[in-house]
């Protein structure tokens, strides 16, 4: 299942953040790493739109999979 939210911790230099999904359901926060985001960049921007997964990570807890940044209207951008 789709799921959208926002970045809201994001660290760069040891390659993994945070997500917190939107209202639609209960704006949980999951963990990701770098090599969760789709378009194989490794960084991501604090407070960008995005789509993702979650599915159970490698140490036991829910983590967010296959992080897609979302154009303003909510559908992912084209590069």
């Amino acid at each position: 299942m789709t799921a959208t939210g926002v970045v809201v911790a994001f660290d760069e230099a040891k390659g993994y953040g945070t997500v917190r999904g939107d209202g639609d359901g209960d704006g949980a926060e999951h963990f990701f790493h770098c090599t969760a985001i789709a378009d194989g960049t490794r960084t991501i921007a604090l407070g960008a739109a995005v789509s993702f997964e979650v599915a159970a990570g490698r140490l036991g807890r829910w983590e967010a999979t296959n992080l897609v940044v979302l154009a303003s209207e909510g559908r992912p951008r084209a590069d």
